[in-house]
């Protein structure tokens, strides 16, 4: 008999299942269960981005690309981030990748070697601790608060910085509080890095989702676009989870590096996602106006239904999350969100899951209906009022 314990890796094994995927294994089955645990858009794929894919197979496009990605998405790609976001790159600093959550992957592990540190603040996407420890290298986390707005501030950053300090992870608009930077707020930022050899690891899968005011990357700031990483993709901004469509964009010297590693792994992105991608970024304007003024809408809804509740909570001004503070009635988060699916079979995700200092919160969605929403907010209200007996 082998003897698995001899053949794993051990990096690997010591990894942490990730405490979304924990959570929603117990839903698993449960028809009676209303939940707001998906970061996942109720819409569907527009029809014309859908269209684009289907004629694309009509015409018996099922090659493959190149590995970096089909020259006229990579061209599109650069155009809509001038277009949208004035920051300027040239195709060949693009790569085109399986979701955002490959250029993510490629990113750290380009940069990261044994013993680098990779500060990271959360609470966060789960993804970035386990791949810089799987890389060889050594997370710093920085627990961000309720009285920051969850923000990085440059104070927190410039503490966190030693001489073995490699990358850091921008994670704004951020998943799970729904927290963003100003323009402002970057600049204090860039202030603290601009003159070190730290790269900036920019997730900005949310950045067409913000409410009242424009995203701004970081790499757009004097001196930060040599340092900066994108790392972005289609899933959010256009209902495009399921097609695994994402991109990076850095300097050449960068990008050619991750693009290496893309090639031994990857190959190249979907060719029939790749022909969406396109007509989404060329045609797709209107699309994201309608859908984010949906998100608004229910974003406002949820946080004055979570102040009806009496459960404090700041207003979120980016992706479709809210995070408010649940620990407040003598129990911890999971506990609120264990006994709230067990007892009123309403689903939402503990902010443990999310890094460090999401013991009394929870990540809740608001990618559903209002209706949805409305039905999800009456149990949790039933569910409060027995605490507070």
């Amino acid at each position: 008999m082998i003897d698995y314990s001899k053949v794993l890796s051990r990096t690997v094994v010591d990894l942490k299942k990730s405490g979304i995927r924990k959570f929603f294994d117990l839903l698993d089955g449960r028809k009676d269960v209303i939940g707001l645990t998906v970061g996942q858009p109720d819409f569907v794929t527009p029809w014309h981005i859908r269209e684009a894919a289907i004629d694309s197979l009509r015409n018996g496009k099922t090659y493959y690309t190149s590995n970096a990605g089909m020259p006229e998405l990579r061209e599109a790609i650069a155009t809509y981030l001038k277009r949208r976001f004035d920051i300027s790159y040239k195709p060949e600093e693009t790569v085109v990748t399986v979701g955002g959550s490959e250029a993510i992957d490629m990113a750290i592990r380009a940069v990261v070697e044994p013993g680098d540190e990779v500060i990271i603040p959360t609470p966060s996407f789960v993804c970035y601790e386990p791949i810089v420890r799987v890389s060889g290298g050594v997370p710093v986390i920085i627990k961000t608060t309720a009285k920051d707005r969850f923000k990085l501030t440059p104070e927190d950053l410039r503490a966190a910085i030693t001489p073995r300090t490699k990358m850091l992870v921008l994670p704004y608009p951020n998943n799970p509080t729904g927290a963003i930077l100003t323009k402002e707020e970057l600049a204090g930022i860039a202030e603290v890095i601009r003159d070190t050899n730290i790269v900036v690891l920019s997730d900005e899968i949310y950045a067409e989702m913000t409410y009242g005011r424009k995203h701004v990357s970081i790499a757009s700031l004097a001196g930060m676009w040599e340092r900066t990483i994108i790392a972005s993709g289609f899933s959010k901004a256009y209902a495009m989870t399921g097609w695994r469509m994402g991109y990076l964009a850095a300097p050449a010297p960068l990008a050619e590096q991750m693009l290496k590693l893309h090639q031994y792994a990857i190959m190249c992105a979907p060719t029939t996602s790749q022909f969406a991608a396109i007509e989404a970024l060329q045609n797709g304007d209107e699309d994201i106006a309608m859908m984010v003024g949906e998100y608004d809408r229910r974003r406002r809804y949820i946080y004055q239904g979570f102040r009806d509740i009496g459960i404090e909570v700041f207003e979120p001004e980016g992706a479709f999350y809210i995070y408010p503070e649940v620990g407040t009635f003598g129990i911890d988060a999971e506990e609120f969100c264990d006994r709230l699916l067990n007892e009123y079979k309403c689903a939402i995700v503990p902010g443990t899951a999310f890094g460090e200092g999401g013991e009394r919160f929870a990540r809740v969605s608001y990618a559903y209906s209002v209706k949805h929403i409305a039905e999800a907010l009456n149990r949790i209200e039933a569910f409060v009022r027995t605490l507070k007996k």
